[in-house]
Protein backbone atom coordinates (compact mmCIF):
# COMPACT_ATOMS: atom_id res chain seq x y z
CA UNK A 1 0.00 0.00 0.00
CA UNK A 2 1.47 3.26 -0.66
CA UNK A 3 2.38 5.54 1.70
CA UNK A 4 -0.43 8.31 2.75
CA UNK A 5 0.50 12.02 3.04
CA UNK A 6 -2.17 14.94 4.10
CA UNK A 7 -1.11 18.67 3.48
CA UNK A 8 -2.82 22.24 3.30
CA UNK A 9 -2.52 24.83 0.83
CA UNK A 10 -3.37 28.44 2.15
CA UNK A 11 -4.00 30.77 -0.24
CA UNK A 12 -4.97 34.71 0.04
CA UNK A 13 -6.38 37.52 -3.10
CA UNK A 14 -3.85 40.17 -3.27
CA UNK A 15 -4.50 42.73 -5.16
CA UNK A 16 -6.87 41.49 -7.07
CA UNK A 17 -5.11 38.15 -7.78
CA UNK A 18 -4.87 34.57 -6.22
CA UNK A 19 -1.78 33.72 -4.15
CA UNK A 20 -0.85 30.71 -2.65
CA UNK A 21 1.49 29.67 -0.04
CA UNK A 22 4.35 27.19 -0.70
CA UNK A 23 7.44 25.92 1.63
CA UNK A 24 10.86 25.07 -0.09
CA UNK A 25 12.06 21.51 1.85
CA UNK A 26 15.44 21.89 4.32
CA UNK A 27 18.20 20.05 4.11
CA UNK A 28 21.59 19.66 1.95
CA UNK A 29 19.16 17.76 -0.97
CA UNK A 30 17.42 20.19 -1.68
CA UNK A 31 19.66 23.21 -0.88
CA UNK A 32 20.59 24.22 -4.11
CA UNK A 33 17.07 23.22 -5.94
CA UNK A 34 14.49 25.89 -6.64
CA UNK A 35 11.90 25.21 -9.81
CA UNK A 36 10.24 22.47 -9.25
CA UNK A 37 11.22 21.72 -5.62
CA UNK A 38 8.54 23.54 -3.56
CA UNK A 39 5.68 21.88 -1.81
CA UNK A 40 2.45 22.48 0.02
CA UNK A 41 3.18 22.22 4.11
CA UNK A 42 2.37 18.41 4.36
CA UNK A 43 2.78 15.06 6.17
CA UNK A 44 2.77 11.64 6.77
CA UNK A 45 -0.25 10.18 8.90
CA UNK A 46 -0.58 6.54 10.68
CA UNK A 47 -4.06 4.99 10.45
CA UNK A 48 -6.70 6.11 12.78
CA UNK A 49 -6.09 9.85 12.44
CA UNK A 50 -8.03 11.79 10.63
CA UNK A 51 -6.07 13.09 7.76
CA UNK A 52 -7.32 16.76 8.03
CA UNK A 53 -5.53 16.90 11.56
CA UNK A 54 -2.88 15.52 10.50
CA UNK A 55 -2.62 17.95 7.72
CA UNK A 56 -3.29 20.97 10.16
CA UNK A 57 -0.72 19.46 12.25
CA UNK A 58 2.38 19.38 9.99
CA UNK A 59 0.89 22.97 8.74
CA UNK A 60 2.23 24.42 11.58
CA UNK A 61 4.82 21.62 12.27
CA UNK A 62 6.58 22.72 9.13
CA UNK A 63 5.74 26.46 8.82
CA UNK A 64 5.26 27.30 12.86
CA UNK A 65 1.99 29.40 11.63
CA UNK A 66 -1.42 27.73 12.66
CA UNK A 67 -4.12 26.36 10.63
CA UNK A 68 -7.06 27.61 10.97
CA UNK A 69 -10.34 28.82 9.22
CA UNK A 70 -12.50 26.88 6.13
CA UNK A 71 -11.27 23.71 4.92
CA UNK A 72 -12.01 23.28 1.32
CA UNK A 73 -11.44 19.71 0.40
CA UNK A 74 -9.36 19.39 -2.33
CA UNK A 75 -8.99 15.53 -3.23
CA UNK A 76 -6.02 13.08 -3.64
CA UNK A 77 -2.95 13.58 -6.10
CA UNK A 78 -0.41 10.75 -6.40
CA UNK A 79 3.60 12.19 -6.06
CA UNK A 80 5.91 10.93 -8.52
CA UNK A 81 7.24 8.21 -5.98
CA UNK A 82 3.71 6.83 -5.52
CA UNK A 83 2.66 8.87 -2.10
CA UNK A 84 -0.90 9.54 -1.67
CA UNK A 85 -1.50 12.98 -0.75
CA UNK A 86 -4.75 14.33 0.69
CA UNK A 87 -4.99 18.25 -0.02
CA UNK A 88 -7.18 21.06 1.53
CA UNK A 89 -7.22 24.87 1.36
CA UNK A 90 -7.72 27.49 3.52
CA UNK A 91 -8.15 31.08 3.08
CA UNK A 92 -5.02 32.97 5.61
CA UNK A 93 -2.06 35.05 5.21
CA UNK A 94 0.92 35.02 7.15
CA UNK A 95 4.52 36.53 7.09
CA UNK A 96 7.28 34.15 5.24
CA UNK A 97 10.14 35.96 6.96
CA UNK A 98 8.24 34.53 10.39
CA UNK A 99 8.54 30.95 9.44
CA UNK A 100 9.26 28.79 11.98
CA UNK A 101 10.10 24.78 10.96
CA UNK A 102 10.98 21.52 13.09
CA UNK A 103 13.45 19.94 12.10
CA UNK A 104 14.91 16.65 11.06
CA UNK A 105 18.46 14.55 11.82
CA UNK A 106 20.31 12.37 9.24
CA UNK A 107 23.55 11.58 8.16
CA UNK A 108 25.30 13.87 6.83
CA UNK A 109 27.75 13.87 4.65
CA UNK A 110 26.73 10.66 4.01
CA UNK A 111 28.73 7.66 5.01
CA UNK A 112 30.52 9.97 7.69
CA UNK A 113 28.51 8.22 10.83
CA UNK A 114 27.69 11.84 11.54
CA UNK A 115 24.55 13.26 12.38
CA UNK A 116 22.97 16.71 12.05
CA UNK A 117 20.23 17.81 12.31
CA UNK A 118 18.03 20.29 9.68
CA UNK A 119 14.86 22.25 9.16
CA UNK A 120 12.06 20.16 7.84
CA UNK A 121 11.62 23.43 5.66
CA UNK A 122 14.08 26.14 5.21
CA UNK A 123 12.08 29.17 3.83
CA UNK A 124 7.87 29.69 2.64
CA UNK A 125 6.78 32.26 -0.28
CA UNK A 126 3.84 33.34 -1.58
CA UNK A 127 3.51 32.89 -5.60
CA UNK A 128 0.92 33.78 -8.31
CA UNK A 129 -0.66 30.77 -10.15
CA UNK A 130 1.65 31.19 -13.09
CA UNK A 131 4.67 31.52 -10.72
CA UNK A 132 3.72 28.63 -8.12
CA UNK A 133 3.40 26.30 -11.55
CA UNK A 134 6.94 26.98 -12.10
CA UNK A 135 8.46 26.76 -8.67
CA UNK A 136 5.86 23.63 -7.11
CA UNK A 137 6.78 20.16 -7.52
CA UNK A 138 5.67 18.71 -10.64
CA UNK A 139 3.88 15.74 -8.92
CA UNK A 140 1.75 18.63 -7.50
CA UNK A 141 1.01 20.73 -9.92
CA UNK A 142 -2.58 19.44 -9.83
CA UNK A 143 -3.51 21.09 -6.76
CA UNK A 144 -3.33 24.37 -7.84
CA UNK A 145 -5.84 23.54 -10.92
CA UNK A 146 -8.05 21.19 -8.02
CA UNK A 147 -8.10 25.09 -6.03
CA UNK A 148 -8.84 26.91 -9.12
CA UNK A 149 -11.60 24.52 -9.78
CA UNK A 150 -12.86 24.49 -6.20
CA UNK A 151 -12.70 28.17 -5.59
CA UNK A 152 -14.61 28.72 -8.93
CA UNK A 153 -17.12 26.42 -8.23
CA UNK A 154 -17.39 28.64 -4.63
CA UNK A 155 -16.91 31.82 -5.90
CA UNK A 156 -16.68 33.15 -9.92
CA UNK A 157 -15.85 36.64 -8.82
CA UNK A 158 -12.60 35.99 -6.67
CA UNK A 159 -10.30 33.94 -8.80
CA UNK A 160 -7.88 34.62 -11.19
Amino acid sequence: MPKQSAGLLMYRHRNAALEVFLVHPGGPFWAKKDLGAWTIPKGEYTAGEPPLDAARREFTEETGFPAQGNFLELGTIKQAGGKLVSVWAFEGDCDPTALVSGTFQMEWPPRSGRRAEFPEVDRGAWFSLTEARTRILESQQPVLDLLLDRLSAAEPENVS
